[in-house]
């Protein structure tokens, strides 16, 4: 998987997390989509008391020499950097080379996601994948906890289940689109996506221009987590595509 070059720098994104306060205030209609958030999720700051157990006696096993820290660490970065974003990586890029399969992706989004290897139970049969175009920008979010397309785009990043992140994305698409690097023009519509447990998203970026020599695996290698969950767009590398 390529480096996310655009990815937000954590701290400097976070600084801005004492907005969040005025979360309470955001109006429906900015919503893509009003849900009832009733599921089994912790929705407080304090992390609740399973994970709190879970870190002590991860704490208690690293102690006693029974786990490697670093491997733990290692483990971690699989799942959120390579595992599952290689996944929904495979399945942009062969929406993006065979339009028959982008149309079955776009509908039934499971079975399509099955295609490829994956199972259908990878996406569940409440996944749904928006596509990006010239004019439309689609950016997925979690208002009230941290619901993700795990099997598909990977461990939800830290800044996807902040405060910050989950008011402001709602309030000011732009403004956080911006302080991931990404300016938009005027003319291109934001659509923000709120999931629940019920309905996860993920989005379909639009296919960098001078990738048309690219072979599908090519392609897999420049998408990037942040690009599905619509807080980048997916760029050439320098140099270019190959002759």
């Amino acid at each position: 998987m390529a480096d996310d070059k655009t990815s937000v720098d954590r701290r400097g994104f976070l600084k801005y997390a004492a907005t969040g306060a005025v979360a309470a205030a955001v109006p429906n209609a900015m919503h893509a989509q009003e849900h009832d958030h009733d599921h089994d999720h912790d929705h407080q700051v304090v992390p609740s008391d399973p994970a709190l157990r879970t870190k002590a006696l991860e704490s208690l096993l690293v102690e006693k020499g029974l786990v490697d820290q670093a491997a733990l660490d290692a483990l971690i970065d699989t799942f959120e950097h390579k595992v599952g974003p290689r996944n929904g990586a495979k399945v942009v890029a062969r929406a993006w080379v065979d339009p028959n399969y982008k149309a079955r992706l776009l509908s039934d989004a499971a079975s399509a996601i099955a295609e490829i290897g994956l199972g259908k139970s990878a996406a569940g049969d409440h996944t749904l994948v928006l596509e990006n175009t010239p004019k439309v920008h689609n950016l997925v979010v979690c208002t009230l906890c941290s619901c993700y397309p795990w099997a598909v785009l990977g461990l939800p990043p830290v800044w996807y289940k902040s405060t910050a992140y989950r008011s402001r994305s709602v309030i000011d698409p732009r403004g956080v689109l911006r302080e991931f690097g990404l300016q938009l023009d005027e003319d291109v519509e934001v659509r923000v996506w709120d999931s629940t447990a019920e309905l996860r998203y993920f989005v379909l970026p639009e296919r960098p221009a001078g990738s048309e020599n690219l072979s599908e695996p090519e392609l897999a290698e420049l998408v990037t987590r942040d690009a599905m969950v619509g807080v980048a767009k997916v760029s050439m590398p320098e140099g270019g595509a190959k002759a």
